[in-house]
């Protein structure tokens, strides 16, 4: 019988970092309203993270956020040893309760869309916040880092050598 050998490295940390994309290039938010790409230029950092456009509820900082082809990706850390509450955020993030991102800002140059909405080209990004459902069905969290996950993935891991090994 042929060996198969799966090593892994797996950084079981909690640590809050946290990934998504704040806003998509290419689609309409849920009033109609469209970011183009280079709004967003010179934003600055780091940049609040709220839960909930809350400027009362801060739950961490963003500290990047870059342009790319797909829309405006952020990373940075929910303050999890720091704010009891961006725990229970990131206990949230987490478990898939909340999801998705939306952003705060102030728009410094729009035009009207046909059939409702804006396309806004230039703006002043104030915070990007934790949200249930964001204005923009696709800005979203894309990674939390989860020793829960890490977990799981080498439980399955296991799983899948021990079938092979059978």
């Amino acid at each position: 019988m042929e060996k198969i050998l799966f090593e892994t490295k797996l950084a079981a940390l909690d640590d809050g970092v946290i990934e998504g994309i704040a806003w998509p290039w290419g689609s309409p938010d849920r009033v109609g309203d469209v970011i183009e790409k280079g709004a967003f230029k010179g934003v600055s950092l780091p940049l609040p993270l709220l839960f909930g456009h809350d400027p009362n509820d801060p739950v961490g900082t963003w500290t990047e956020a870059d342009e790319d082809d797909e829309g405006l990706k952020v990373k940075g850390s929910l303050l999890i040893e720091e704010v009891a509450r961006a725990r229970e955020v990131h206990a949230l993030v987490k478990a898939g309760a909340v999801k998705g991102l939306s952003v705060g800002f102030q728009t410094r140059k729009a035009s009207p869309r046909k059939g409702g909405g804006r396309t806004i080209t230039k703006l002043d990004l104030w915070e990007v916040s934790l949200v249930t459902f964001g204005m923009h069905p696709g800005a979203r969290v894309t990674s939390a880092k989860s020793a829960i996950r890490a977990l799981t993935l080498a439980e399955a891991l296991n799983r899948a050598t021990a079938q092979l090994k059978g």
